[in-house]
């Protein structure tokens, strides 16, 4: 296999989201901010969203949408689901969405308190705090 035919079948939007997830990860472990740190895990859950969206895509299907214009029988409703991507992706996906913004804005409100109560907003000034 020549590099172009691999180079042809890399799916574009994993590759993205495998890409975000690096840059995400690269920004939690290397960014002393606990407000870069949040951005970063945030970049990070799309780049995971991301791959799992690309994991249900199958090229040539169509949307997981049945109604009466695609299925007139039963026959034509078992072949029109054969012809539609996977809709378990996207559900995840879209709870993925929700608990991350939760995620983030936990994040944030953390680091806003540190912040308000006298610490700085970088994490190497709490090296020695005892959890």
């Amino acid at each position: 296999m020549s590099i172009l035919e691999f180079v042809s079948r890399i799916n574009p939007v994993a590759a993205s989201g495998a890409v975000l997830v690096l840059v995400g990860v690269w920004g939690v472990l290397a960014r002393p901010n606990l407000f870069k740190i949040a951005i970063a895990t945030s970049v990070m859950e799309t780049g995971v969203n991301l791959v799992i969206l690309s994991t249900g895509y199958i090229r040539g299907r169509t949307a997981p949408i049945l109604d009466s214009a695609v299925a007139g029988t039963a026959t034509d409703a078992a072949g029109a689901a054969a012809r539609m991507t996977d809709p378990v992706p996207q559900a995840l996906v879209l709870t993925a969405i929700v608990i991350g913004l939760a995620v983030t804005a936990l994040q944030l409100s953390y680091a806003v308190r540190l912040r308000a109560a006298g610490g700085g907003s970088s994490i190497e000034s709490y090296g020695d705090e005892k959890w």
